[in-house]
């Protein structure tokens, strides 16, 4: 490992780390820089390079040139570098925890949790080696055998979020990687640390030059980039709606594969026969889990207007006891928003529900502590109208929309009314209305009675405008193949009689 592969002290306070590409840390060509912002204390913390289009093309250039090398090693010898970086990930665990927490603000037990999940992504994707499976079929035609067989894509772009930047990366990298791809992963201009400190793992564990490749820079020229370079084979992404449609037109003049994590709407459906204190307890983690910055978060709540009143009160009493403070004290239960831009979002929505009558009872103002750093009070607003802004956008933020229902059968279609179909959560003991949202709510998952996050084992994907393809489960590891059929003839004497009735002269 070169010494440039350690970020370096930059203004004796912060530090710059560099980009990987082809087995070298390397600066951006044009010297331009990236600052880095604890969104708690809102001070720099580091400085990532801002890569010039021609890097990210240098990016994708060398993943192309390792692919072919990389695809005829067994899948069993590409695991052992899965299952190599996992170890390392659990090594790190509490280096990565803090870094995760510092630069995007989730208080450090959950950071700590999503590290977890990204050593876990690794090793499940690792065990597939030898779960890569095609099929054996009988052909139509005698003495033929038909096969398909799951190949790799070639180069994949994978451009991430700040929300979970530990996370989604290693969902993204290990199933690719394990199929035999080659990589070339942007991260978030707000959360580029984690990704590096990913990728820096990974090449401790030992990936050849060029397998996994890190560039950080915007995403109107290194996205653009790895999106219409017709080296890329497929695109996976997790990010807003219209980040997807762009990409979805940039990408139309070579057709790679896409794979896209989009925004989300979830509904929290509450019924009379729920067990109420755990219904509680859910809604407020659903809700405020990682600052309400969660694309399967509850952003819309229905409650049965038999128990409104009095569940709303206890919510409210909750949700007020939330104790916001510095993300890496151990008693911190809501930490900031992971910047200025996005709390201001959230605050654009809390006004429009001032202007348009509706009743907010609890939050809706920044905390009068800690006064630095991008802080939004827990904020709770009922009697809002099914068609208002608040329940049809996607809000990202500690902001919920409480509706009161009159019936189950309503509710399930205040629901799926809706331009999103992430996630749901549904809260009834009884099994009637257990099947009919199971089966009703049109979304890509739905969490009866608990809560998330999804499970690896799970297909995460969504309806609608919530995108295409699944991350997770044996689903999101076959997205990263393309199918390749074959039709081998084993006949002593091939004859091609059952398809030309003509005779031999």
């Amino acid at each position: 490992m070169k010494d440039t592969a350690k970020p370096r002290a930059l203004r004796g306070i912060a530090k710059h780390y560099q980009m990987f590409i082809d087995g070298e840390w390397v600066d951006s060509k044009t010297e331009e820089t990236i600052n880095v912002v604890n969104p708690a204390t809102e001070r720099m913390i580091a400085s990532v390079p801002k890569a010039s289009r021609e890097q990210a093309k240098d990016a994708l250039e060398a993943a192309e040139e390792a692919q072919p090398k990389w695809e005829d090693l067994a899948p069993l010898q590409r695991a052992a570098f899965l299952f190599k970086t996992a170890q390392l990930i659990w090594r790190d665990k509490e280096r990565l925890a803090r870094l995760l927490t510092s630069e995007q603000g989730k208080p450090l037990f959950e950071a700590r949790a999503e590290i977890e999940g990204a050593a876990s992504n690794f090793e499940y994707y690792a065990e597939f080696a030898r779960r890569i499976e095609g099929d054996v079929l009988p052909s139509d035609n005698p003495h033929q055998t038909v096969m398909i067989l799951r190949l790799p894509i070639g180069v994949v772009a994978s451009i991430t979020p700040w929300n979970f930047p530990s996370a989604t990366v290693a969902r993204k990298l290990a199933p690719a990687l394990i199929t035999g791809n080659t990589v070339v992963t942007k991260p978030s201009s707000n959360t580029p640390l984690s990704t590096i400190e990913m990728v820096r793992l990974m090449e401790e564990a030992g990936f050849p030059n060029g397998v996994v490749n890190v560039v950080t820079g915007s995403g109107s020229e290194v996205g653009d980039e790895l999106v219409t370079n017709k080296i890329t084979g497929l695109v996976t992404m997790t990010g807003s709606t219209d980040a997807g449609r762009t990409i979805m037109e940039h990408a139309s003049n070579h057709l790679p594969k896409l794979v896209l994590e989009l925004g989300g709407k979830a509904p929290f459906i509450v019924w009379h026969d729920a067990d109420i204190p755990w219904a509680l307890k859910c809604a407020i983690w659903a809700r405020f889990w990682n600052c309400g910055q969660t694309c399967i978060c509850s952003e819309r709540m229905y409650v049965d207007e038999k128990i409104k009143d009095k569940f709303v009160s206890a919510f409210v009493r909750m949700a007020k006891d939330l104790r916001i403070g510095n993300p890496l004290d151990s008693d911190t239960d809501l930490g900031p928003m992971v910047s200025k831009e996005e709390r201001e979002t959230s605050v654009s929505f809390i006004e429009k529900a001032k202007e348009e009558g509706d009743k907010i009872v609890l939050g809706g103002q920044k905390p009068s502590a800690p006064t630095k750093g991008w802080f939004l009070e827990p904020t709770v607003i009922k009697d809002v109208k099914q068609k208002s802004s608040l329940v049809q956008d996607e809000i990202f933020g500690p902001v919920v929309p409480i509706l009161e229902v009159d019936s189950f059968d309503k509710a399930i279609d205040f629901a799926n009314d809706s331009k999103y179909g992430l996630a749901s959560y549904v809260f009834t003991k009884d099994s009637t209305r257990v099947l009919k949202a199971m089966n009703r709510i049109r979304f890509g998952e739905s969490y009866i009675n608990q809560v998330g996050p999804e499970q690896l084992q799970g297909a995460h994907t969504g309806f609608r405008q919530s995108g295409l393809g699944a991350e997770g489960s044996r689903y999101g590891l076959e997205g990263y193949t393309q199918l390749k059929t074959c039709y081998v003839d084993w006949n002593d004497k091939p004859s091609l009689s059952y398809l030309f009735p003509y005779k031999s002269k």
